[in-house]
C-alpha cells in the first residue's frame, strides 16, 4: 500500500514547491511553444523565451550545492550532484532495469537524471537558437532556423522516453510519480 500524501509518518518530502512549480510551468511553455511553432508568432516567442528562462532558473538551483539527497522543506533546492550520477553508476542501473531488479530511488534514478539533464539541454539550446535567429546578424540564415526546429521537434522522442520512464517507475514500485510531481512526496524508503 501506498502512503498518502498527507501521512508524513510514511512520506518523505523529495520535491518541493518550487522545483514542481518550475517543472509544471516548463511543461506548459514548451508545450504551448511547440504547438504553436508554425504561424505562432509572438505567442511562440514568448513561451519559448519563458521555457528558457524556466530551463535557466532550474539550471541555476541544480548547480548550487545541497546538504541532503532529497528535500527536507517545502522550499528546499535540489542540486544536479544529489541525483545525476556517472556513466558507470547509470549503465550499471541500466542493467539492472532491464534485468527488471532495478533499486527505487526515493528521488531521481540515475535514468531519470539524465534525462532532466537532457530535456533542459534542449530547452536552452532551443530557446537560444531561437533567439539568435531574431537577431540582426543571424536573421534569415537557414542552417539556424533548421537547427532550431530539429532541437524543437527532438523534444518529442524525449519527452515520450521521460513519460514512458514515469509510467515504468510508478508500476515497477507501485507509485503514483505524477501525483507525487503535485504533491511533492513519495513513501520512504
Amino acid at each position: 500500500m501506498v502512503a498518502s500524501a498527507e501521512d508524513s509518518s510514511h512520506a518523505v518530502l523529495v520535491w518541493p514547491r518550487t522545483i514542481r512549480l518550475l517543472h509544471w510551468a516548463l511543461a506548459g511553455c514548451v508545450i504551448a511553444s511547440f504547438v504553436t511553432h508554425e504561424g505562432g508568432g509572438r505567442v511562440h516567442e514568448w513561451t519559448g523565451y519563458c521555457a528558457l528562462l524556466i530551463a535557466l532558473v532550474r539550471c541555476f538551483i541544480g548547480l548550487r550545492r545541497s546538504q541532503g539527497r532529497h528535500a527536507t522543506e517545502p522550499d528546499d533546492v535540489i542540486a544536479f550532484s544529489n541525483f545525476v550520477r556517472g556513466p558507470r553508476a547509470t549503465w550499471q542501473y541500466l542493467q539492472t532495469v532491464l534485468a527488471r531488479r532495478e533499486l527505487r530511488f526515493i528521488g531521481h534514478n540515475p535514468l531519470g537524471g539524465w534525462m532532466i539533464v537532457l530535456l533542459l539541454a534542449d530547452v536552452i539550446l532551443t530557446g537560444f537558437t531561437g533567439w539568435l535567429y531574431t537577431t540582426d546578424r543571424f536573421w534569415g540564415y537557414a542552417w539556424l532556423g533548421n537547427l532550431h526546429n530539429l532541437l524543437g521537434h527532438a523534444f518529442v522522442p524525449l519527452v515520450a522516453l521521460h513519460l514512458a520512464g514515469v509510467a515504468y517507475a510508478s508500476w515497477r514500485h507501485r507509485e503514483n510519480l505524477p501525483a507525487a510531481m503535485l504533491h511533492g512526496r513519495k513513501r520512504k524508503l
